[in-house]
């Protein structure tokens, strides 16, 4: 590369750099459960810290609070939304379901939840990345149905993004996973962040979108 185009591309990291700086952070809830409270990880290995810490080396101006809780079904979300969502959040990413499907919850159950935390979001003009959870194929196939297709339909009725499953990428990878099978190690999580890392972007478009001029 030669010098002039050197400088020029530094100068131009720099002139963002700064404009990131200058910015109010975008602040992001993470809602879920132990998948995204990062069961069994250090706290900076969790999901929400990672996909910040990556975000803010892309130069972006973001904050992450991790409301996961290791347990939660979507009805334990919603109960406790408004004081895992405070008020200046400006975007949210929902990980629910996970565990309304291992305990073998009827799907109505979920999509009501899920459907009353979107509605309740959308109303406080909070921009929502939808992330999709699959169901163990030993459920049978009416139940691996009627709960995979929770997630497309509220994406499509409340119109938010939607990222079809969370664990893309790492569900069923030894070398990702802990000894458990279901949690991601650290690799598995930024594998996660890796994969989900173009929604994200689209997410917090749409919340500085959302500030006005």
């Amino acid at each position: 590369m030669a010098p002039v185009q050197a400088f020029l591309l530094a100068a131009g990291m720099l002139v963002a750099a700064n404009a990131a700086a200058a910015e109010p952070p975008v602040k992001v809830v993470a809602l879920g459960d132990s998948l995204t409270a990062g069961f069994n990880l250090p706290a900076s290995a969790a999901f929400p810290a990672r996909l910040e810490q990556v975000l803010r080396a892309k130069g972006y101006a973001v904050e992450i609070a991790n409301a996961g809780v290791s347990g939660d079904t979507a009805s334990g979300g919603l109960g406790r939304l408004d004081w895992s969502v405070p008020p200046g959040t400006e975007a949210v990413i929902i990980e629910l379901g996970a565990n309304d499907m291992l305990r073998g919850l009827d799907p109505k159950i979920t999509q009501r939840a899920l459907d009353e935390i979107i509605r309740r979001l959308t109303e406080r003009r909070i921009a929502v990345l939808l992330t999709g959870m699959r169901a163990i194929p030993n459920l049978g196939l009416n139940y691996v149905q009627g709960f995979e297709a929770i997630y497309p339909e509220l994406a499509a009725k409340y119109k938010v993004l939607f990222y079809p499953f969370f664990l893309e990428g790492v569900a069923g990878e030894r070398s990702l996973n802990q000894a458990d099978g279901l949690h991601p190690t650290v690799a598995g999580v930024d594998e996660i962040v890796r994969r989900i890392l173009p929604k994200t972007e689209e997410l917090l478009a749409q919340a500085r979108k959302a500030r006005g001029p």
